[in-house]
């Protein structure tokens, strides 16, 4: 359509107009030409023709491209085809050999019929801008690569705690955690931390910087000092937090032998006062029973004797396990008559309790090497916890402990079952981890730690599962050889 120009003007340069509009159609600063419906040039301006050459009568995409046929999705074709006008980008290479990134854009032009007879297709060029792009391109990689390759774990958190973004290392650590809740990924919980310094920089804007416990998605427990950032908009709104942690287990691993003694000490000094007490006891009435003449006294005086020192070599052994990497002496042991002496010294707290003991022994079990001392300690520990589960569950009248041993070459499986008060996932991710325990005062948290240490140090695995409110289950594979770990956990 013609543009509309005012009368006085139009009187002014009347006669020149046809002369302007060519001279406009030369000067443009881009590519323009007419084509036929055969595809041939009819027509270009003056940039077209100094870039393209004198290729009038040529077909366009042999001029444009080198091409022998017609290019896929033409946008010339598909105004001959529909009268409208069409646009693309294209990489067009002119007579010099240069390759010049267009955007296309095309018109019909009708004769007095209404008929498209030629299509002027206009090219502008966009090279600066794809350059631009291109670096843009580079700049955001170099940043990918950047944010993904930093030795520590990155995450960018909205306000509704949901992941957004995650680097590579977090990614390998914690699993795809992209539009998972944070608690999920951190720590395997169902609910959010009480305590969440990202919602306090949130807030405040703040940054921080706090020690946090993770659980990666293979179960492993990792300490992680943890630092927060705001990121802000536009307006200085912070719309996100970029939490980085860094590992530091290992640190804490070798912290750990020489800060947790006094933790140690006080943790179990009131069990040793409390079988010390015990102790006096029974040898009071062995004494008294002799001064009186009273069998039954000793004898009841020396079963009190008897268990306290049992307890007292139980303690000390995993004491000895903690505080020293004991080499172990192996030699052949009798499963079976260990389980039975174990059971002996457990009858009479599992009947206070009210809790059946129920051992399942397969017929010649044999022995299976290893060290007696810990298998023995590793088991009571074993035992001990479920009495104890079974005495805080207040909500089943009857209680009932599994024992079973069954050889299945090339390992000896032990199985410890109870239907107690059960664990919850976060307890069972850390109930072998050093001092943890669910039993307040009354625990020291060694003895599933120590456990777990035995039956690594002898290259078997202890499984766990457990239910709150329905019970635990202990599965422990021993091989028949034992085959010390090298495991660096030790």
């Amino acid at each position: 359509m013609a543009p509309k120009i005012d009368v006085e003007t139009w009187e002014r340069i009347g006669p020149t107009s046809e002369l302007r509009y060519q001279q406009y159609w030369e000067e443009m600063p881009c590519y323009l030409s007419l084509h036929d419906r055969d595809f041939r040039i009819i027509d270009g301006n003056r940039r077209f023709r100094t870039d393209f050459g004198e290729c009038i009568g040529e077909y366009c995409y042999k001029v444009y491209k080198g091409r022998d046929e017609v290019c896929p999705n033409c946008p010339v074709e598909e105004t001959f085809e529909d009268g409208t006008s069409h646009g693309s980008e294209q990489l067009l290479t002119t007579v010099s050999g240069q390759q010049v990134p267009v955007m296309v854009h095309t018109m019909p032009i009708r004769d007095d019929s209404g008929d498209v007879v030629a299509v002027m297709e206009m090219h502008t060029d966009i090279g600066e801008v794809k350059h631009l792009q291109q670096e843009l391109h580079r700049s955001q990689e170099r940043l990918q690569q950047l944010f993904d390759e930093v030795p520590c774990f990155i995450a960018v958190q909205g306000p509704d705690r949901v992941i957004r973004h995650a680097n590579r290392k977090f990614i390998e650590t914690f699993g795809p955690a992209v539009g998972e809740y944070c608690y999920r990924v951190y720590k395997h919980r169902e609910e959010q931390c009480l305590v969440c310094p990202m919602q306090q920089t949130l807030v405040d804007g703040a940054s921080r910087d706090h020690e946090e416990v993770l659980v990666s998605k293979d179960g492993e427990k990792l300490n992680v000092l943890c630092t927060t950032a705001p990121l802000r908009n536009g307006n200085d709104e912070v719309e996100a937090v970029i939490e980085m942690g860094i590992d530091i287990t290992q640190m804490r691993q070798l912290q750990s032998q020489l800060t947790s003694i006094g933790l140690l000490v006080g943790s179990i000094s009131h069990g040793i006062k409390g079988l010390l007490t015990g102790l006096d006891g029974g040898i009071y009435m062995v004494n008294s029973g002799f001064e009186r003449d009273k069998p039954e006294r000793v004898e009841k005086g020396w079963s009190m004797v008897q268990r306290n020192v049992e307890r007292i070599r139980s303690m000390v052994l995993d004491i000895l396990y903690y505080a020293k990497d004991r080499d172990l002496q192996v030699s052949d042991i009798d499963i079976a008559k260990m389980v039975d002496d174990v059971r002996q010294g457990l009858v009479k707290k599992a009947s206070d309790l009210n809790v059946e003991l129920k051992i399942d022994i397969q017929e010649d079990v044999g022995t299976f090497g290893g060290d007696p001392q810990a298998i023995r300690a590793m088991l009571l520990n074993l035992l001990e916890n479920s009495l104890d589960a079974c005495r805080a569950d207040r909500e089943k009248s009857n209680h009932v402990i599994g024992f079973s041993v069954r050889r299945a070459s090339p390992w000896m499986i032990i199985e410890v079952q109870d239907n107690g008060i059960g664990m919850d996932r976060e307890t069972r991710e850390k109930v072998f981890s050093l001092f943890f325990s669910s039993k307040g005062i009354k625990g020291t948290g060694l003895g599933l730690f120590i456990s777990n240490k035995i039956v690594d140090k002898h290259g078997g695995t202890i499984a766990i599962e457990s239910q709150p409110g329905k019970g635990t289950r202990f599965l422990i594979r021993l091989p028949l050889d034992a085959r010390p770990s090298t495991s660096p956990e030790e």
